[in-house]
């Protein structure tokens, strides 16, 4: 990660989007700054792809103004997306040519010279492992290989807002970093960025700033630290149990929360005042009649502040 003083490059304000009556987005607003890296986290369906999709240009808004580096997206369109790099969770890449090929058409398209564009895509190839694949046919290539290669294809003309959608999903260990490595770079050299995924691990580790979006609107934002002391800050305990507990089964208990509950596969979590109540709430079980299977006890992480900011899990939800 690093420290922050770019200037503001990207600008969304009150973007609103419906497909009939069913609301999609709703209001929402951001900045970027140059050399952010600011994580996009929500479930399926949350709103994720619609944003990137507008500020990407592909989508209109219903409501709302984006500018990019001064200028306004229903405007100068085309100029606009030469400083746009668009990573899509859709693989957007030809086949039937090589990586070469791929990166060097890409470059071409941002109306960059053929002699720059030879030497920024062998820049790519080398920046995500695949300069020995270089002139082997995409379809060759393995699924990780792909992804990274769908992401240089998204960098090859050093764009300065880059928009990601999902680049990780589906990947072997390797391909992810490799992936996260080079998004990291380009920030580092001056990229914003919005890196859109439900994996906590890769906000955790690699974004400035997290936006956390839950049916449309943003519901919190700031560093891991921030949002995890947002969603509470003790203990969690996540029971497994045979029976339904009834209603203010641990009422007695002060400070105790329930964050989920188990209607259907018998889990639940509870978020703790302090560790000495998790016997008390084995005893408040045993005292309702209910057969605790197992449990366990950790600290809060990120996921846990977002079940505690939402109510739900990052895959509660249908797809965007």
């Amino acid at each position: 990660m690093t420290m922050l003083s770019g200037e503001t490059v990207l600008t969304a304000m009150g973007l609103r989007k419906s497909y009939g009556r069913r609301v999609v987005l709703d209001g929402v607003s951001l900045t970027l700054r140059r050399g952010e890296m600011v994580g996009l986290l929500g479930p399926n369906g949350a709103g994720k792809t619609t944003i990137l999709s507008i500020l990407a240009t592909l989508l209109r808004p219903d409501g709302g103004e984006v500018r990019i580096a001064g200028i306004e997206a229903g405007s100068g369109r085309y100029e606009l997306r030469r400083k746009l790099g668009f990573v899509p969770q859709s693989l957007a890449l030809y086949p039937s040519l090589t990586p070469l090929q791929n990166l060097e058409l890409f470059a071409r398209l941002h109306r960059i010279d053929r002699r720059q564009a030879r030497i920024e895509s062998m820049r790519m190839l080398e920046e995500v492992g695949l300069t020995e694949r270089a002139h082997d046919q995409v379809a060759t290539l393995s699924g990780g290989m792909k992804r990274r290669l769908n992401l240089a294809c998204g960098l090859v003309h050093r764009p300065d807002v880059l928009l990601l959608d999902e680049p990780s999903v589906g990947v072997d260990p390797q391909s992810r970093e490799q992936i996260l490595l080079a998004v990291r770079r380009s920030a580092n050299a001056g990229a914003a960025v919005i890196y859109s995924t439900h994996y906590m691990e890769e906000v955790e580790r690699t974004c400035d700033r997290i936006l956390l979006i839950d049916r449309g609107q943003f519901i919190a934002e700031g560093t891991t630290a921030e949002l995890i002391g947002r969603g509470g800050r003790g203990p969690l305990m996540e029971i497994s149990i045979e029976d339904a507990l009834p209603s203010g089964w641990y009422g007695g208990l002060a400070g105790v929360v329930e964050l989920r509950s188990a209607p259907f596969d018998g889990r639940m979590v509870l978020q703790l005042a302090h560790l000495a109540q998790v016997n008390e709430v084995l005893d408040c079980a045993r005292a309702a009649g209910v057969r605790v299977v197992n449990f366990a006890v950790h600290s809060p992480n990120l996921s846990d502040a977002f079940m505690a900011l939402t109510g739900r899990a990052l895959r509660d939800a249908n797809a965007d």
